[in-house]
């Protein structure tokens, strides 16, 4: 077994933490996302969403925070192979990770909409 693998259950969780405060400081782009996605929740919270809505909205907002976090260990592990030097095929395959985040990030504001919307013109009418 490589050291990697012996270090035990522990330790993954560890890890993790650590990869997420990782992310949390080198990118600013997600510090963007779990503000909106704390504000979202607080929105849908005061809107009384029912639990259903509430796990829709989880997990959208999971989906952008993860291809986020991706997008963010793809930039990091190609940075360090190529040592910064531009590739253009390293320069596809961030711009790939990057619409991906985009992507993931526009189906759910469709989503948002879809939720929020309804209830906002049933407050309005």
């Amino acid at each position: 077994m490589t050291k990697f693998k012996s270090q035990g259950f522990n330790n993954t969780f560890k890890n993790a933490r650590k990869g997420f405060r990782l992310v949390l400081k080198s990118e600013l782009n997600i510090r963007i996302h779990i503000c909106i996605a704390l504000l979202v929740l607080f929105a849908a919270m005061c809107l009384k969403f029912s639990p259903i809505e509430f796990c829709i909205l989880l997990f959208v907002i999971g989906l952008v925070i993860v291809s986020e976090m991706l997008n963010t260990a793809i930039e990091f592990t190609l940075d360090s192979i190529y040592h910064n030097r531009y590739s253009r095929m390293v320069g596809m395959a961030k711009d790939i990770s990057a619409g991906a985040v985009m992507f993931a990030t526009l189906i759910s504001v469709i989503v948002g909409l879809l939720l929020f919307g309804t209830r906002i013109l049933v407050l309005i009418f």
